[in-house]
């Protein structure tokens, strides 16, 4: 087995550069856990409880396959030194995920409370990560200043400001005494609000001049902003007015959009800046939501859209499907044959048993692998309450 370094056991944020690349996890067996956390308080010393308590699970389902004491031991040991890891209990969030195999191991923070799961497989388990990707997911919030860049990766209820090595920060240091030729740049009232507002756009005037320069900059801003952001997810803009429209006109992330915050962000908080952020992308992700299920009825009977897993599997190996929407917290276990596009049902499905997985989650894995678009949410959320739902392309 490759020799792991502690380095690996550290919190990364969950983009889509990420799920793929547990994708490529060449190591067998893949051992995935999810756990609720707590935060702060007395209830913290249950998280490593919670986790031992998983791990040996683990360690016998790892029997269950035929691998050896030693064996086990050696595979699940980053897991278990985080045991007695008090630093790592004190930096959590509301849920905890971890993913080992023989070649890797990875822990995500989560900005959501999950179930507790842990389940060998030949494949990382990761159903319950894609929520986090549409829906209730992952969203940016954008300030600019004067003074500063910042940019806060935000969740419905987290929010993180990230380092940002690389990355232009002071328009000041950018454009010089131009700053102060121009009533537009001052940041307003020293108190902590922002407000919603159009990026609308202002051409011509005195202030051509410095449009340029400011154009300019935040041009070489957003190419080393753009290697911290995923594509996928929403942008919202926080700043002084006049800053707000020059950005969207230099940008190349795709989902800046149109309604901004206005105001003078400098003093305000990651958490404050996320909440009044959501106001604006709450209803941009329910409305893709929501006009995916109303797809799904209008299509329903043609043939392009239907809840049997038994023509959902081969779709999504074939790359067939556009939207899937997967029950988050359901199982079916049993087994997908590639070559004869057969599904086989495990006849007990209370719990994983000889060598079965998730077929839900491997629906899901296949629709995101060929750009296909998921939602895993409760069950009742998947049109017609059924376990999954899909679009198909054609």
């Amino acid at each position: 087995m490759a020799a792991l370094t502690r380095e690996t056991a550290q919190a990364l944020p969950v983009t889509r550069e990420e799920i793929r690349e547990l994708l490529k996890a060449h190591g067998r067996p893949c051992v995935s856990i999810y756990m609720p956390t707590f935060r702060a308080g007395v209830e913290t010393q249950q998280n490593p409880i919670r986790l031992k308590n998983l791990l040996r699970s683990v360690q016998g389902r790892l029997g269950e396959l035929g691998l050896r004491d030693a064996q086990a031991a050696e595979l699940t040991a980053p897991v278990r030194d985080l045991l007695d890891d008090q630093t790592f209990w004190q930096l959590q969030s509301d849920g905890l995920a971890l993913f080992c195999s023989p070649e890797l191991f990875r822990t995500y923070r989560l900005p959501a409370a999950f179930d507790e799961l842990a389940l060998v497989e030949d494949r990382f388990h990761l159903k319950p990560l894609l929520s986090l990707l549409n829906g209730d997911g992952r969203f940016y919030v954008l300030a600019l200043s004067v003074k500063n860049i910042r940019l806060i990766a935000a969740s419905r209820h987290s929010a993180v400001e990230l380092d940002l090595p690389g990355v232009p920060r002071s328009l000041h240091e950018a454009l010089g005494d131009l700053v102060h030729q121009f009533t537009q740049f001052k940041t307003g009232p020293r108190g902590k609000a922002v407000s919603r507002s159009p990026v609308f756009h202002v051409h011509g005037g005195a202030e051509d001049d410095l449009k340029i320069e400011i154009l300019n900059f935040f041009n070489l801003a957003d190419k080393a902003l753009l290697k911290y952001m995923d594509r996928d997810a929403p942008v919202v803009l926080a700043g002084v007015e006049y800053l707000l429209p020059r950005y969207k006109e230099t940008t190349e992330h795709p989902k800046v959009l149109e309604e901004g915050l206005t105001g003078n962000a400098d003093l305000l908080s990651p958490e404050e800046l996320r909440d009044a952020a959501w106001e604006i992308v709450q209803p941009y992700f329910l409305e893709n939501r929501r006009r995916a299920a109303e797809r799904y009825g209008d299509l329903l009977g043609t043939g392009r859209a239907t809840s049997r897993y038994e023509e959902i599997l081969p779709a999504a190996h074939d790359g067939r499907i556009d939207t899937l929407f997967v029950a988050r917290g359901v199982r079916l276990w049993g087994r997908y044959d590639a070559k004869s596009r057969e599904v086989h049902l495990q006849e007990d499905q209370t719990a994983q048993r000889n060598g079965s997985e998730d077929l839900l989650d491997l629906a899901a894995v296949q629709t995101f692998l060929n750009s296909g678009t998921v939602y895993a949410v409760p069950q009742q959320e998947v049109p017609g309450g059924q376990a999954m739902a899909a679009v198909f392309r054609y």
